[in-house]
């Protein structure tokens, strides 16, 4: 993994067997960025993806694995009350099914990089936006009353 800022945007490169997630929580703390959106493209081997069943307040998990090419990823990073760096990531993904081409989307729990992925990671400026939990819910969501 390498990065650059340039202006108020980080660019990032991931490389073969980097996980995505992982590493912009760890550029975040770096960095002292305390919230980001984030957007990204590239090449994947492997990832964890979730959907919320509101009624047990879990989150399903499907795995993917193989050559998987990361379409879209788009999502934002926020610091929690705790202090501690939260994601909200999600991503689109394209692979073959045989001779079908497939796509597989939702909320990310992690990405492993196959060749590259590149990714923009935008701070908030003039701001700060947090993480309020919800009790009903079970998950996080943003926060303006900092």
């Amino acid at each position: 993994m390498d990065y650059r800022k340039y202006g108020d945007t980080l660019y990032i490169r991931m490389d073969k067997g980097d996980e995505i997630i992982e590493n912009i929580i760890k550029i975040c703390e770096k960095e002292e960025i305390s919230s980001a959106t984030l957007s990204g493209i590239g090449g994947c081997s492997e990832a964890e993806i979730q959907t919320f069943v509101p009624e047990s307040g879990t989150f399903m998990t499907n795995k993917l694995c193989g050559m998987l090419e990361l379409v879209s990823l788009t999502g934002s990073v926020i610091k929690g009350e705790d202090k501690k760096i939260y994601h909200h990531t999600h991503a689109v993904f394209s692979y073959k099914d045989g001779e079908r081409h497939t796509i597989a989307a939702g909320h990310i729990k992690s990405i492993t990089v196959l060749y590259t992925a590149e990714i923009e990671l935008r701070p908030v400026k003039d701001g700060v936006i947090g993480r309020r939990f919800d009790p009903v819910t079970k998950t996080g969501f943003w926060d303006f009353k900092l």
